[in-house]
């Protein structure tokens, strides 16, 4: 099953548009089989995750929480943040989500970007230059 952030999925049903913009060939995916909005809950497994809709990076982010554990995507990253110098991304929007979003969960939640090594929220607060 596909699941997005309904503001993505324009981006999903005209991806080969979107991968030609990066000199990559796609083709176009079938609808979404479910929409993901803010507060949600989605299970994996024995896992319910909540769902945190954080736009900035593209205009449908989301971030996916269950207690201790933070999975981010382009988010956030260990001292940086996600691009938003692509279609949909917006810097100002970005920072406001993680600084509302995403700051305010346990110190002691570790934070899964999707790429780099892995941190926590206190870590960020401290250490992180974009959210000073």
């Amino acid at each position: 099953q596909i699941a997005i952030h309904p503001d993505d999925e324009p981006m999903l049903l005209d991806l080969s548009s979107h991968a030609a913009m990066f000199g990559l060939g796609a083709e176009n995916s079938p609808p979404a089989d479910i929409h993901l909005k803010d507060s949600d809950t989605i299970t994996f497994g024995n896992i319910t995750f909540k769902v945190i809709h954080t736009p900035g990076h593209s205009p449908g982010g989301i971030c996916l929480y269950t207690p201790g554990h933070l999975f981010v995507g382009d988010t956030l990253f260990m001292g940086s943040i996600g691009r938003t110098d692509l279609p949909g991304g917006n810097y100002d929007t970005l920072i406001s989500s993680i600084k509302t979003k995403l700051l305010n969960l346990d110190e002691s939640t570790v934070v899964y970007p999707g790429h780099g090594p892995e941190t926590t929220i206190a870590n960020e607060k401290r250490m992180n230059p974009f959210l000073r």
